[in-house]
């Protein structure tokens, strides 16, 4: 397996680093290498972070901030105003993105042209979990877009690591697997 990197964009509180987390035990779990780390500095609640995973199928050396990712998740579409969240992605790559609109609104208003993968995630997890806390949405609507690790990997990490709160969060996770929509790249 190439190894698959991946970086997360949300804000202080929304997950973003426990998503990662829990990505990188799936993984881990599966037999396969990976890795999961943050990069932030004294931000606090509501403040914009990045967290990346890597997965492979050898020994990961690289230790770096992945600047050329395969996947950006996007927990908070708000994010939008303030990053460019698709910086580097590969060609081929897939801009995971929670947002309400519709692919056509998203490629006009945000210039979007890779391959897209689009959930309501806030409604999925007010839902499911009863509090918009986006992140583990986000990781099924990642699986939708590309199978890195088996689901039950996935949700079995979400127990693990999530303790009570786990069970509703593989509910809205498997939801976003069903839920999220997949649009191919555009030129």
């Amino acid at each position: 397996m190439e190894t698959q990197e991946i970086r997360f964009h949300g804000r202080g509180g929304q997950g973003a680093v426990t998503s990662a987390t829990i990505l990188a035990t799936a993984a881990i779990e599966q037999g396969r290498f990976a890795q999961a780390f943050p990069s932030f500095g004294p931000e606090r609640r509501g403040a914009p972070v990045v967290a990346y995973a890597r997965i492979a199928g050898a020994q990961i050396r690289n230790r770096t901030a992945i600047q050329q990712p395969h996947f950006v998740l996007v927990l908070d579409a708000s994010l939008l105003a303030l990053v460019k969240v698709d910086q580097g992605l590969r060609p081929g790559g897939t801009v995971v993105l929670n947002t309400a609109k519709d692919e056509a609104t998203v490629r006009k208003e945000f210039g979007f042209k890779s391959r897209l993968a689009l959930i309501d995630a806030n409604h999925v997890a007010r839902e499911e979990i009863g509090r918009v806390i986006t992140n583990t949405v986000m990781l099924g609507a990642l699986l939708k877009a590309r199978e890195l690790v088996a689901p039950a990997a996935v949700a079995e990490a979400m127990r693990g690591i999530l303790g009570a709160i786990g069970p509703r969060n593989v509910k809205a996770f498997e939801r976003a697997m069903a839920e999220t929509k997949v649009y191919e790249a555009r030129s």
